[in-house]
């Protein structure tokens, strides 16, 4: 079995979890989250913790096991805690502000850059340079982050763009005569 889906995952205080046959259901005060579950997954729910088994022992079910824990921690922690991931922006005016549900960003092109945060992110910038997206989303954080960086991504001679936070961008060598 994997080892990774033998572990339990253990439920805070504040996090509700309902099994309804191959559908569980997660709630907290942040929202409210859903996974469908695999055939080859049995999913239980006793005493604070939600176990992951295979049906049977084949590779495929050991594989579908692992990932169904995965997904259902990371919907876990991110109702109880909520997840973050911070952008940097490196340029000659280059700026970020929040107004709202929209990001605006000035990242050299003719025109400012407004980009609507879907349901479920919000962003706050406490410098103009920097940006903190936040939600209990694991997987729609990774995403909306990857399409603000996309915006502009870093470029390898200056390392001008937009990057995340832990990001290390390698320089090249410019060209000599």
């Amino acid at each position: 079995m994997s080892r990774i889906a033998k572990e339990p995952i253990v439920v805070p205080q504040g996090v509700e979890v309902s099994l309804d046959g191959q559908k569980v259901t997660i709630k907290s005060k942040k929202g409210e989250m859903s996974l469908n579950v695999h055939p080859l997954v049995t999913v239980t729910v006793d005493n604070g913790q939600i176990k992951v088994a295979q049906k049977d022992e084949s590779q495929d079910s050991n594989m579908q096991s692992g990932t169904t824990r995965a997904l259902l921690h990371n919907m876990v922690v991110g109702l109880d805690k909520g997840f973050e991931k911070a952008l940097k922006l490196v340029g000659v005016g280059y700026r970020a502000a929040v107004k709202g549900k929209v990001l605006n960003l000035v990242l050299g092109y003719s025109h400012p850059i407004d980009f609507e945060l879907p349901e479920g992110i919000t962003a706050e910038c406490p410098a103009q340079t920097d940006i903190i997206l936040k939600s209990y989303d694991k997987a729609l954080l990774g995403q909306v982050a990857a399409k603000v960086r996309a915006f502009r991504a870093p470029e390898p001679y200056k390392g001008k763009g937009v990057r995340y936070a832990d990001e290390i961008i390698h320089i090249k060598e410019a060209k000599k005569k």
